[in-house]
């Protein structure tokens, strides 16, 4: 595990100059950054509380509202209207569009398209006659005619060709060739030269006058001013960075210690008065109200409930009694079924050999 480590930073001497800056802007900045995080600390302290006092309850009882105004009503109307409205139509179209197009299709462009399949096979027959018969051989007639011309224009253009490409050979390429060889290109080798030297020598003076005039005194400025004022700043910065962290952490550990003590009197001074009239106090008498009162009114509702319960299962066994004796009055005794001997075993146990039922093994 101490190889996978990644390799310390290098640590660096620190110069006079951090040394010096570092206290002075510590305790300045811890003096200007305590309040902000205590201010910072109650705001949070405050936003907690109001979250979960107000606004979670709030935004649940919104929650709700919302449901009940804006999506239940659309779930009804979807679920109770617009699906059976839906399925109503869908009927009605099946039976009034689908189920008279598929008998259309099925007795009529059936049988029409048939016909009509058939039709346009025997005029294809036709057409595969004529064009096998008489098209074909007068195309290739045709054809052989244009293979015969076009060999003969063949050989005239050839012909053609030859001549005029020797007289524009002779005519124009050979002179063209000898005056870019032995004119034109050495008089522009010859002024290319002159141009690079004349660039050259002008490169070379516009190169030394900016290095003399503008890169040298840039670079001393950079060097010997812009560096060291730099390096100050970057100096500066880190230690102002450095001491804002260090002001905040130890500006949070001052309001934490602040907010416990607080916390711890407003322990004392409210909570554990509160607690301790609730357990002195409205414990007890709490228990004498649940002893004394609740417990007797419970039992006696418990009571009341279980003899109100027997009151209603005696009226209920009573009117149905009064029903079946009205009944018999009225329509006599209900018919008994005869029972038949179907020679089964009587219970739940299957057959064995030893038990069989018929006339000719029964014992």
């Amino acid at each position: 595990m101490d190889l996978q480590k990644p390799p310390p930073e290098p640590q660096y001497p620190e110069g006079c100059l951090a040394v010096a800056i570092r206290i002075p802007v510590r305790i300045v900045v811890l003096v200007l950054v305590l309040p902000v995080r205590m201010a910072w600390d109650a705001l949070v302290v405050c936003g907690r509380f109001l979250t979960d006092t107000v606004l979670r309850p709030v935004g649940r009882a919104l929650l709700w509202v919302g449901r009940a105004v804006f999506v239940w009503p659309w779930v009804a109307l979807w679920r109770w209207v617009l699906v059976p409205v839906g399925k109503a139509l869908g009927w009605l179209g099946h039976v009034l569009v689908v189920v008279p197009l598929r008998w259309l299709y099925t007795y009529v462009l059936t049988p029409v398209g048939h016909a009509v399949a058939w039709v346009a096979r025997g005029i294809g027959a036709c057409l595969e006659w004529l064009y096998a018969r008489v098209l074909a051989p007068v195309g290739r007639g045709i054809l052989w005619l244009l293979k015969g011309a076009g060999i003969l224009l063949a050989a005239v253009g050839a012909g053609v060709y030859a001549a005029v490409a020797w007289l524009v050979r002779y005519l124009l390429v050979v002179p063209a060739r000898w005056l870019y060889a032995w004119v034109l290109a050495p008089v522009g080798r010859a002024l290319a030269w002159v141009a690079g030297a004349v660039v050259t020598g002008i490169g070379a003076v516009l190169y030394w006058t900016t290095r003399v005039l503008i890169v040298l005194p840039a670079l001393a400025l950079w060097r010997w001013v812009l560096a060291p004022v730099g390096r100050f700043l970057a100096v500066v910065a880190r230690e102002v960075g450095e001491a804002l962290g260090h002001a905040w952490r130890v500006a949070g550990r001052i309001s934490r210690a602040v907010g416990r003590a607080l916390g711890t009197l407003f322990r004392w001074i409210f909570v554990e008065p509160l607690r301790w009239v609730y357990r002195t106090v409205l414990t007890p008498v709490g228990h004498v109200v649940r002893d004394l009162v609740l417990r007797p009114v419970a039992e006696a509702a418990r009571v009341v409930g279980r003899t109100a319960r027997q009151a209603l299962t005696t009226a209920r066994d009573t009117v149905r009694q009064a029903r079946a004796d009205l009944r018999r009055m009225l329509f006599g005794e209900p018919r008994q079924l005869v029972a038949v001997d179907r020679r089964e075993p009587a219970g739940r146990d299957t057959r064995t050999l030893g038990s069989s039922t018929t006339a000719l093994t029964k014992d």
